[in-house]
């Protein structure tokens, strides 16, 4: 349950930035406005919340090795080998959200 309400509400904090992100009549003139200001914040947030969640998983995948090779030490060649896949695939959805929190920055900014 108390996952269920977390979710909710990191969702709606992350829609409510991004409202405020996106509500710029026209381009945004001189100096830095509520819009800049807005997107500015969501891709901190974003490489924040991506970079935390992956480091998360990397650590919790490489508790998981460890503890599998150390039962079984005969294992170790394919642990490795699922280790490093894993990791491969958390890694690539950190690079994306940096990727999303670059386009954010060059186009709209």
């Amino acid at each position: 349950m108390r996952k269920i309400i977390l979710t909710a509400l990191n969702t709606l904090m992350l829609v409510s930035i991004a409202a405020v992100a996106f509500a710029a009549d026209g381009g945004v003139s001189s100096g830095f406005g509520l819009a800049a200001a807005g997107i500015a914040l969501g891709i901190a947030l974003g490489i924040g919340v991506a970079a935390a969640g992956g480091s998360m998983g990397q650590g919790n995948a490489i508790k998981a090795a460890c503890e599998g090779t150390a039962r079984n030490p005969d294992a170790s060649g394919k642990i490795s080998q699922s280790l490093i896949l894993g990791l491969a695939f958390i890694e690539s959805l950190v690079i994306y959200a940096l990727l999303v929190a670059l386009i954010l920055l060059f186009v709209k900014m």
